[in-house]
């Protein structure tokens, strides 16, 4: 309806590499129990997915957030790193990390 406001869901966008010799599966398991443990219990977390070009082999992590206050204090948070995201953190080479910040603004679904 015209005038009403539909906040938008927030994409936090980070690619990234893993370090020289990281093994995949445990990369993944550190993944798994990072969401399980912390990252799925925080105030308007929708989703996580990891994505991986094979190509360049770039990894990006696509999490969705029900607004971007949630997001921003998800990120405020996560200066306290837990034994969790510490686990996770020792695959990735930091230094390759691209963090983004996205509002959605239109979402598009298969034609019925």
């Amino acid at each position: 309806m015209k005038g009403d406001f539909i906040m938008s869901n927030a994409i936090y966008y980070v690619e990234y590499k893993l370090k020289k010799g990281a093994s995949v599966s445990d990369f993944l398991q550190a993944s798994e129990k990072l969401n399980n443990g912390h990252i799925s219990k925080q105030k308007g977390y929708i989703s996580w997915k990891q994505l991986h070009d094979d190509k360049s082999d770039t990894w990006a992590d696509f999490c969705t957030f029900e607004t971007m206050e949630d997001l921003e204090t998800f990120q405020a948070n996560s200066a306290n790193s837990n034994e969790l995201a510490l686990s996770f953190y020792s695959y990735i080479n930091l230094p390759s990390c691209r963090v983004r910040f996205y509002s959605v603004e239109s979402t598009y679904e298969r034609a019925k």
